[in-house]
């Protein structure tokens, strides 16, 4: 899965809410021909992310390029069940993406139109938010 390897901070504050905010940044085709672009606000876990990425290269059987445009770099923290009140911020449990409406997730390149599009879709059911399809 997909964790950062050093972090400068191990646990980060939770940061304001996602909600009625647009991407600017990556939100054109850069590297492929056929991408996954965010259609929601949401938290993208490492598991999701490769659950999606798995989905792309099995149905593609290894052909053409992919390229994933996010990475999980901000730390979730969760305390442990049934522990009161009090005593500090809890561990590290997994990493996620905060994507915005407008990101582009994945990108491939190296195939045909109907096998892409085939292959995203497929992807895009791995992921907890809305996406479409979109191409150069």
């Amino acid at each position: 899965m997909l964790i950062p390897k050093k972090v400068k901070h191990r646990k980060w504050q939770k940061g304001r809410s996602l909600n009625r905010k647009v991407e600017t940044r990556g939100v054109v085709l850069s590297f492929g021909s056929f991408g996954i672009q965010a259609l929601e606000n949401a938290w993208i876990n490492s598991r999701q992310i490769e659950a999606a990425r798995k989905a792309i290269t099995h149905f593609t059987k290894k052909g053409g390029k992919v390229w994933i445009r996010i990475f999980p770099d901000k730390p979730i923290t969760k305390r442990p069940p049934e522990v009161t009140m009090g005593g500090g911020k809890g561990s590290v449990e997994f990493y996620v993406f905060p994507v915005k409406v407008g990101r582009i997730l994945f990108e491939i390149d190296g195939l045909n139109k109907e096998t892409a599009e085939k292959a995203l879709e497929r992807a895009g059911h791995k992921l907890p938010i809305k996406t479409r399809i979109i191409s150069k």
